[in-house]
């Protein structure tokens, strides 16, 4: 009978667990569930749409070139494929339902596949192009000759280079906007401007912005009015008003914005370029274009940045022409362009080619014959081109140069010169020294020949950026320095010829020159302080001063850099004097009758040479 009684040895427990386990649901990270979901295709034909609607508006937004050498081009793709699995994941439902999910995740792998692909195509292009493995090509990017100091800088005199950089320059267009009613309220001047040679002279040319949004809405219609054309040497500002000379105003800007913004404008023109910083420029008859350099990568995939062509856009029109750079190079009627290659690019390019010709372990660890161009550079007028200058030091020391080079903004021609000295803000520094009782600054130097030594020449400019006076410091001594100062000397040209005069007798003092050296040979023509704008063809006609005669009806004064200016008003204008330069003035009361002579006039405040 113990046979047929059941074994009764097991755990109460462990059965029960063993039988709920067979009826219990599984959770997600024990079975994967795939489902199809309902509508695939009217969901994926969804996706679709709302990614190139997404797509679209970023393309607008961000105008991307769609060149495969453009990081943004790949960046773009890859946002592309995100905006798609997104709409897709949600569509489907997959953010609340674990099966959809799951299908989801399955599809994946084809876009997850393709994001790879591109994140190896772009290391793959990254490495190729990089300085470890392409130095000697990097080095190659420029192509540099030596040449003779004397020689190239005979023609360039002291007294014809800039005296504006691009700083003093904006502030002196600012005060002129601020005269000028019908524009100051709507529009600023642009920190962007572009120095070129304009009918022989060096000037920079600065183009409006809107001063607000609500400023573009007021006046977007007819675009931006005017521009401004800054005389770099007789630091005279003339605002060039389109409306009236071309009859439209300048309808394309970095300014606009929608279809006139002008990247975005030449994106739908030229929609595979890869665009640099567009520059404002103006051809013979002072029409506004605007050059926008197209880049390419000549190294691997992203490295070798260089200059493959410009664009030029006709500011008024939009009208667009593409040159590739042999045209602007060789083609006499585009010698107007003075600005393609942009001083960051040639310097960087110089930079390769002075730390990588010995290749890139020599520029790490060796630096045999390695130097790099100096901090700042500046740009000078030579064979009416605008060329960047700077000078070069080695990797270890700023405090010296041991040459320097120009290179054309227009062709890239790169010419070094084995003279060495002090370093440009080394040169800054000695200038401001020799006038520090006056707490002048300087703008970055300009290197001359005087008596052929080389010199660098600077003009010196007080808070308000006014230009105060000039400096000379030679290039391998910067203890050898000569200044002349407005304030003292009365006019900017004698400031201008005292400085010179100061600096060659500082050279005979040291023995640099021949004691019987004449500083007249070097000065400037003190009479042509009377000379108005060149005519037609380019000669100076001349101009008298000028005289105003009447009674006045009030007085004030105001005291700067410690000389104390009287404003007398006369038929409704003030004219300035310094108490110094003309000391009747301090008995003069309202209502006196004077005669104040003067030689330019404005609009409110009038600088006098003398009151009787």
């Amino acid at each position: 009978m113990a046979d047929h009684i059941p074994d009764m040895d097991y755990d109460a427990d462990e059965v029960i667990e063993n039988f709920k386990s067979k009826f219990k649901w599984p959770s997600k990270n024990e079975v994967e569930v795939v489902v199809k979901p309902p509508k695939l295709g009217l969901k994926i034909c969804l996706s679709i749409l709302i990614t190139v609607i997404i797509s679209a508006a970023a393309y607008y937004a961000i105008y991307p070139a769609m060149n495969p050498k453009s990081g943004d081009f790949y960046s773009f793709i890859i946002g592309i494929i995100i905006v798609f699995c997104m709409s897709f994941y949600l569509l489907i439902g997959a953010r609340t339902k674990v099966e959809r999910k799951e299908y989801a995740k399955k599809q994946a792998k084809f876009p997850i596949i393709i994001v790879g692909v591109i994140i190896v195509v772009m290391l793959v292009g990254y490495l190729a192009g990089a300085t470890l493995f392409r130095a000697h090509s990097y080095s190659k990017l420029m192509s540099v000759t030596s040449s003779d100091f004397s020689e190239d800088f005979e023609q360039i005199k002291y007294d014809e280079v800039p005296r504006l950089d691009s700083a003093t320059a904006k502030i002196l267009a600012d005060q002129k906007l601020g005269k000028l009613d019908k524009y100051k309220s709507q529009y600023v001047v642009t920190q962007n401007s572009t120095q070129i040679n304009y009918k022989g002279k060096p000037v920079r040319v600065a183009y409006f912005e809107y001063a607000n949004v609500l400023k573009w809405l007021n006046n977007t219609k007819n675009g931006l009015p005017a521009y401004m054309l800054i005389d770099l040497v007789s630091q005279e500002v003339e605002p060039i008003d389109c409306m009236e000379k071309f009859g439209e105003g300048i309808k394309y800007s970095p300014t606009e914005l929608f279809n006139e913004k002008l990247l975005r404008h030449l994106r739908f023109q030229y929609p595979t370029a890869i665009l640099d910083t567009p520059n404002f420029e103006i051809d013979d008859s002072a029409h506004p274009y605007w050059i926008t350099p197209v880049l390419d990568k000549t190294i691997g995939l992203f490295g070798g940045t260089d200059v493959k062509g410009v664009i030029i856009t006709d500011a008024l029109t939009g009208e667009s022409e593409y040159h590739s750079i042999d045209d602007v190079k060789t083609d006499k009627s585009l010698n107007w362009i003075d600005v393609v290659y942009s001083e960051s690019l040639v310097i960087q390019q110089y930079n390769y080619y002075g730390k990588l010709s010995g290749g890139f372990w020599n520029s790490i660890i060796f630096q045999n014959d390695v130097n790099i161009a100096s901090n700042g550079s500046g740009n000078i007028a030579l064979d009416d081109d605008v060329w960047v200058y700077t000078g070069i030091t080695s990797t270890e020391s700023d405090s010296s140069n041991f040459g320097f080079v120009l290179c054309n903004q227009r062709t890239k021609e790169t010419r070094y010169y084995r003279n060495g000295g002090a370093t440009e803000l080394s040169a800054v520094e000695s200038a401001k020294g020799a006038v520090q009782n006056y707490g002048y600054q300087a703008i970055f130097p300009i290197l001359l020949d005087i008596e052929g030594q080389p010199t660098y020449f600077m003009s010196l400019y007080d808070a308000s950026y006014n230009i105060k006076g000039y400096a000379l410091v030679k290039l391998d001594d910067k203890t050898v320095v000569g200044t002349g100062l407005v304030d003292v000397e009365k006019t900017d040209v004698k400031a201008l010829n005292a400085a010179v005069e100061n600096y060659i007798n500082a050279l005979k003092d040291k023995g640099m020159v021949d004691a019987d050296v004449n500083a007249d040979d070097y000065k400037a023509d003190e009479n042509s302080e009377n000379a108005a704008d060149k005519n037609d063809d380019g000669n100076k006609t001349e101009s008298k001063a000028k005289t105003v005669k009447g009674e006045i009806t009030d007085i004030k004064t105001s005291v700067n850099d410690g000389n104390t200016v009287y404003y007398l008003q006369v038929k409704g204008k003030y004219y300035y004097i310094k108490a110094v330069d003309e000391m009747n003035v301090i008995l003069l009361k309202t209502g006196d009758t004077v005669t104040i002579t003067y030689e330019k006039d404005a609009d409110n405040f009038i600088p006098a040479t003398s009151v009787e």
